[in-house]
C-alpha cells in the first residue's frame, strides 16, 4: 500500500453502500438473481458472453452446475431518513479503548518503569550490572510475541486445553489475551528501548573505562531501534504500509545486527583490566549472548518458510480479486503474500474448507496499490510464508456457538470458521455481493451453509444498510450462541462493538493497534 492510500476509517471499494440509508429488519421473499461473471482479469470483464474459469476448475471440488444466488433479495424498500446512530455513553467507549491490548501494555510498561527508576536511583543493583541483560530479555518477548510459531503453539495449547468445558468468562478471557498479544509486543519494545537509553548513559558516565567501539555501536543501536519503534506505530502501519516495512524490518535487521555487536563487545571488555577477553567460554556465559541469539533465531525462522507459490486469480469485478492456492488449511488463519520475497507483504484472511481441501483462498479488495495491480495485473506465482499465523477466529472452537459478522472484504476472515463449523451463524453485509464477489464465493457458501445459519444482506438491492444490531440481537438470542467476532471497516467495527457492549454481549472486533 504506498503512502497515499485511504486510511482505515475509509471504506474500501467492495463495501461501498454501507453507511447508506437504514431500514428495518424484515424477512425478505425471494426474487431470481442473476448469475455473475467469471473472468480471470480485469480485460476479461469486457469479453462479453466469455466465462473463462480458473484452471482445471472442472476437475476440482467445485461444483460444475451453476452456482445458487448468493443472497435472497427483495425490492428495495422507498428511502426512509436516516436515524442518527445513538452515541455510546462515556463509559463504554472507555472500556473498548482501553482493551486488553493497552492493558497489557501499560502492564509491562509501568512495571518496566519501576525498575528502571530503581535502577536510577542506586536501590536495585542488579539491573545496573546486567543491564544488557533487561535490554535484551524485553526485545526478546518482543520479537516472540510477532512470532507465528509461537503464536500457533499458544492458540494451539488453548484450543485443545480449554474448548467448551470451561466457564464462559474463562474461554473469553483467553480470546482477549491471545488477540491482545501485541499489547506485550508493543510493551516489551518500548521498555527495552528505554534500557538501552539505560544502558548507553550508564557507559557515557563510566566513558573512561570504556572502548570508544562501545560507545559508537550503543548509539548506533538506540537509533536502529528507535526508528524500527516509530515506523510500528498505528498510524504510520495502516496508512503507510510501504513505509512501515521499510524501516521495521530492514532497519529492525540492522538494529539486530547492531545489537550482537555491542553485546559481544561489552561482553568481552573487562572495565577494570581495559582489555579484551576473547575467551569464547566468557562470551557464552552471560545472558546477553543467549537473549540475541533467541531474537535471532526467531527474527530468522519465519523466512526460512518463505516459498513462491503457484496461483490462481478471479476476478469478478474491478474492485475485487479472488485467489486461489493449493492445499487446505484449518479455519482462522491469515497469509502473507507479497510479488517479491522479502518486500512488501500483506495480511488476508484465508478461506478454506478444510485441511482435506484441495484448494484455499483469499479475497483481496481493491485499496491500494498492491491490491489493484492483483486485478489489473494478475500474477502467476506470489510468494508467501508456509507458516500461517493464527487470528482471532482461530479460537471459535472454544465455544459451543457464535456469530460472525463481516462486512465486504471482511468475509475472507470470516467464511473460513463458518464453512468448517456448524456451530457458527453468518451474517455477511455488502455492496452487490453476488456480482462483486463472484461465483466461486458464492459456491462455497451454499454448498457448506444452508439458510437456517446465514442472513445475507446486499445493501445495493435492499436500497442501504440495515439495522446492523437488530440483525447481531436476533441472530445472537435465537441461536443461543456464546461470542459474537466482528470483521469490518474502523466505523463499522466501533459501531457494533459498542452496541454489542451496551446489549451485554460477548464480542471481539478487528485491530488497528498491531
Amino acid at each position: 500500500m504506498s503512502a497515499n492510500d485511504s486510511a482505515n476509517v475509509a471504506l474500501n471499494d467492495a463495501e461501498r453502500g454501507l453507511a447508506e440509508n437504514v431500514f428495518p429488519v424484515s424477512l425478505p421473499e425471494p426474487i431470481p438473481s442473476a448469475m455473475t461473471t467469471r473472468a480471470n482479469s480485469l480485460a476479461d470483464l469486457k469479453g462479453g458472453d466469455k466465462k473463462p474459469e480458473f484452471p482445471d476448475e472442472k476437475k476440482s471440488a467445485l461444483p460444475s452446475l451453476p452456482t445458487p444466488p448468493l443472497a435472497v433479495t427483495a425490492p428495495a424498500p422507498a428511502p426512509a431518513p436516516r436515524k442518527p446512530r445513538k452515541k455510546a455513553s462515556r463509559m463504554v467507549r472507555f472500556r473498548l479503548w482501553y482493551n486488553t491490548y493497552r492493558k497489557f501494555y501499560t502492564f509491562v510498561v509501568t512495571l518496566n518503569a519501576v525498575g528502571l527508576l530503581l535502577a536510577a536511583l542506586n536501590i536495585w543493583k542488579y539491573p545496573r550490572r546486567y543491564t544488557g541483560a533487561m535490554v535484551l530479555g524485553n526485545l526478546l518477548m518482543a520479537i516472540l510475541m510477532r512470532n507465528e510459531l509461537f503464536g500457533r503453539f499458544l492458540y494451539l495449547i488453548v484450543n485443545t486445553l480449554f474448548a467448551k468445558w470451561t466457564p464462559l468468562w474463562f474461554r473469553l478471557g483467553c480470546t482477549s489475551v491471545l488477540q491482545h498479544l501485541g499489547g506485550i509486543h508493543s510493551g516489551c519494545a518500548t521498555s527495552g528501548f528505554a534500557w538501552l537509553i539505560f544502558r548507553v548513559v550508564l557507559i557515557f558516565i563510566n566513558h573512561k573505562n570504556t572502548h570508544d567501539a562501545i560507545l559508537i555501536t550503543g548509539v548506533t543501536t538506540n537509533l536502529a531501534v528507535a526508528v524500527s519503534i516509530v515506523s510500528a506505530f498505528p498510524w504510520v502501519r495502516n496508512t503507510h504500509h510501504n513505509v512501515f516495512e521499510r524501516h521495521h524490518r530492514f532497519i529492525g535487521w540492522l538494529g539486530l545486527l547492531s545489537t550482537w555487536v555491542f553485546v559481544i563487545l561489552g561482553d568481552i571488555y573487562d572495565t577494570e583490566t581495559q582489555k579484551w577477553d576473547l575467551s569464547g567460554t566468557h562470551l557464552i556465559s552471560q545472558q546477553d549472548f543467549w537473549f540475541a541469539l533467541g531474537m535471532t533465531v526467531f527474527v530468522i525462522l519465519p523466512w526460512f518458510t518463505v516459498r513462491e507459490v503457484k496461483v490462481d486469480v478471479e476476478v469478478p469485478s474491478p474492485k475485487v480479486a479472488v485467489l486461489r492456492f493449493e492445499r487446505g488449511m484449518q479455519q482462522g488463519l491469515l497469509g502473507r503474500i507479497s510479488r517479491s520475497s522479502i518486500m512488501e507483504y500483506h495480511a488476508f484472511g484465508i478461506i478454506s474448507e478444510g485441511t482435506h481441501a484441495k484448494y484455499h483462498y483469499m479475497i483481496c479488495g481493491v485499496q491500494g496499490d498492491f491490491t489493484r495491480s492483483l486485478v489489473d495485473s494478475p500474477p502467476k506465482a506470489l510468494w508467501t510464508r508456509q507458516l500461517k499465523f493464527a487470528g482471532v477466529s482461530n479460537t471459535s472452537t472454544l465455544y459451543t456457538r457464535g456469530i460472525r459478522v463481516c462486512t465486504g472484504t471482511g468475509l475472507g476472515a470470516a467464511l473460513s470458521t463458518c464453512l468448517q463449523s456448524p456451530d457458527w451463524y453468518l451474517i455477511w453485509i455488502g455492496s452487490d455481493q453476488e456480482k462483486t464477489f463472484g461465483p466461486t464465493i458464492s459456491g462455497l457458501i451454499h454448498r457448506h451453509m444452508g439458510p437456517e445459519r446465514l442472513c445475507l444482506w446486499d445493501s445495493k438491492k435492499r436500497g442501504g444498510r440495515p439495522d446492523v444490531m437488530k440483525l447481531v440481537k436476533d441472530a445472537y438470542h435465537s441461536w443461543k450462541a456464546e461470542v459474537v467476532f466482528i470483521t469490518s471497516n474502523y466505523q463499522g467495527n466501533q459501531e457494533i462493538m459498542e452496541g454489542c457492549k451496551e446489549a451485554g454481549i460477548p464480542a471481539f472486533g478487528t485491530l488497528w493497534d498491531f
